[in-house]
């Protein structure tokens, strides 16, 4: 394990996009922390303007400024299309902003993180607490072991919502983007139940997002739908989420509890879900919609 160090003036940390062509860099003041796990390399930057930054494996994971767009959008369209989300997995999701915001429901009974690094977890209790909070809540469960070995040994219909929040597909969160990883999401989930999955850029990975959609559809699902979202710290700036339904639509949400919600968000309200479910042209195209 590396020691912080101190960077110099107006250095700046730069992560190249190959899909996209295209780099994004954030001006940082120090490198606060850098260790190699079992896993991946993990990097906390402090920005000059965007906060705190996660970096694995030399890739944006969050900043403490933008992270809101993507947690508020990987939950709140699940959990207010679903009548009444009990139970809920959460697969990788480790800085825990997900878990947060899940919780924020008052039906969600139980809720279990399956992070594969309980080094992101930790790091994330120390340098981005505020996504955190939730973590002591006695509905939440955190574990740290293989996310696709988990479900594949969840119980027959005993859940209501599976979140994907992972990385993206290559090294460990490689074999959460196939049909294999979805036949066991799909098993798991009761009647009417939600598998979300963070799909990367409309803009740079349409291939990736319309394999992903054909996959959950080949293991059952009887609806998908893909939301897009800004996310400024992410290639091309704009992010998604696609998400799949084991019998109903995915046409409609509860858009009286959107509107009466009794917690806050930055982002995310009932007006922003029905927009999200409008596709782009290109994307209608693409997709088949």
């Amino acid at each position: 394990m590396s020691q912080p160090a101190p960077l110099t003036e107006a250095q700046w940390f730069t992560e190249a996009h190959q899909a996209s062509g295209s780099s994004i860099g954030f001006r940082t003041e120090q490198l606060l922390h850098a260790e190699k796990t079992p896993f991946q390399s993990i990097e906390i930057h402090k920005t000059t303007d965007w906060g705190n930054l996660m970096v694995i494996d030399g890739c944006v994971m969050l900043t403490s400024r933008d992270n809101f767009l993507y947690h508020e959008m990987m939950t709140h369209p699940a959990l207010f299309t679903h009548a009444r989300a009990k139970r809920v997995v959460i697969i990788g999701g480790g800085d825990c902003g997900t878990l947060r915001e899940v919780l924020r429901h008052e039906e969600v009974e139980h809720a279990v993180q399956v992070e594969i690094d309980e080094r992101v977890t930790r790091l994330a209790e120390q340098y981005f607490p505020e996504l955190c909070e939730a973590n002591s809540d006695p509905r939440a469960e955190l574990l740290f072991i293989d996310g696709i070995k988990y479900m594949a040994e969840c119980e027959p219909e005993s859940l209501d919502l599976v979140i994907v929040d992972s990385t993206d597909p290559v090294g460990p969160a490689e074999g959460l983007f196939n049909a294999a990883f979805y036949a066991s999401c799909y098993k798991a989930l009761r009647h009417g139940g939600l598998l979300v999955q963070q799909s990367e850029s409309p803009l740079a990975h349409l291939d990736l997002i319309r394999s992903m959609r054909s996959a959950m559809r080949t293991t059952g699902f009887a609806a998908v739908k893909t939301l897009p979202f800004p996310q400024p710290c992410y290639p091309t700036g704009w992010w998604s989420c696609t998400m799949a339904r084991k019998g109903g639509d995915l046409s409609g949400f509860r858009e009286r509890g959107a509107l009466s919600k009794k917690f806050p968000t930055r982002y995310y309200n009932a007006e922003i879900h029905k927009a999200a479910l409008a596709q782009p042209e290109f994307m209608r195209e693409a997709l088949g919609e």
